[in-house]
């Protein structure tokens, strides 16, 4: 089981205006290079997106599904990655004073990341995890920064 938590310096609402954005899934998840809702109002439960993994000239589509969901804390996700598997992945977002610890549990579930899931393989989801927090706090904390000087 990979888990890793980044503290956030802005408000849960503003993570979670980011996560429940289908769009900008690709702005924070590594390796994605589009994203869109594919089937209802992300991120009620049940509800999923496409997205594009691009590597040179190879190119993977994939769906993610809200598994489970307690807006604006929690949101747990299936990620349908074709013939490499899938995985869960849980985000907790909790307020820390002002700002907001975010903690992401990432776990195999079926395919061959379900079948090769060992320890190296979570060394090599905490390194992505590190990427994707730093990336999720870099749009988070743009945002507030924006809505911030909207509102003035």
């Amino acid at each position: 089981m990979a888990v890793r938590h980044r503290l956030i310096h802005a408000a849960p609402h503003r993570v979670w205006d980011v996560l429940s954005d289908a769009s900008r899934y690709a702005d924070w998840v590594v390796g994605t290079s589009d994203s869109h809702a594919a089937r209802g109002l992300w991120p009620e439960l049940d509800s999923a997106l496409e997205y594009t993994v691009r590597i040179g000239l190879w190119t993977v589509s994939g769906t993610t599904v809200v598994r489970r969901v307690d807006a604006p804390r929690e949101l747990e996700l299936e990620v349908d990655s074709g013939p490499v598997g899938t995985t869960r992945v849980a985000i907790d977002v909790r307020s820390w004073g002002e700002k907001s610890l975010v903690i992401v549990d990432e776990h195999p579930l079926r395919g061959i990341v379900g079948s090769l899931h060992n320890a190296a393989l979570d060394a090599l989801i905490q390194l992505r995890h590190r990427d994707m927090l730093r990336r999720l706090a870099g749009v988070v904390e743009d945002h507030a920064r924006a809505s911030a000087h909207e509102s003035v």
